[in-house]
């Protein structure tokens, strides 16, 4: 998985490819998850200040990369396919940013969600926070999985309402330039 991982930040380099700054910053995160990733592969190191280290780079990475999807989608001029495939990629970082929250949470206060299978950062626990993220984005909320400590309802919370947040302005803005460009032509 953390191969992956690494593919998927070297591939966001294009997004921000007119943003200096920003691709900085990209570069650095890339090159810290290779070196984070290089470190517990040859030295087979299962330090938890690692995992920290590791959700922490990808959460300011997915941050960053699904800023800049919405901010291009909302600057959008036309809407093509472009600019709704951009909208799709922006709802679906949405809930990998808040997986890595859920997962941080779990990380460093173990129990914090009830429904888990396991206790502790397990493959299958991985699984189902993920899982949870996008039903909480969705607000779906089926219930197998709840949140228990007071930071996990208040993550839980921010995630619904950031969901909902981004289908009612951001899809309204790019369903209001489809219908304004179409007039015109």
């Amino acid at each position: 998985m953390p191969v992956l991982f690494v593919i998927n930040i070297a591939s966001g380099l294009v997004i921000f490819k007119k943003r200096r700054k920003q691709s900085i910053i990209v570069r650095v995160i890339l090159f810290v998850t290779i070196g984070v990733f290089l470190y517990r592969y040859f030295l087979s190191s299962e330090e938890h200040v690692l995992e920290y280290v590791r959700f922490f780079i990808y959460f300011i990475f997915y941050s960053l990369t699904t800023f800049e999807i919405i901010s291009q989608v909302w600057k959008a001029k036309k809407v093509n396919k472009t600019v709704i495939y951009g909208l799709m990629s922006g709802y679906i970082s949405l809930g990998l940013i808040g997986f890595f929250i859920f997962n941080c949470i779990e990380l460093i206060n173990p129990g914090s969600f009830s429904g888990l299978q396991e206790t502790g950062m397990t493959p299958k626990n991985i699984d189902d926070l993920m899982y949870y993220s996008y039903i909480t984005l969705m607000t779906i909320g089926y219930g197998d999985i709840t949140p228990i400590s007071d930071i996990a309802q208040k993550a839980s919370m921010f995630i619904a309402m950031v969901g909902q947040f981004y289908l009612v302005i951001i899809t309204a803005v790019v369903v209001e330039k489809y219908i304004r460009h179409s007039q015109k032509d």
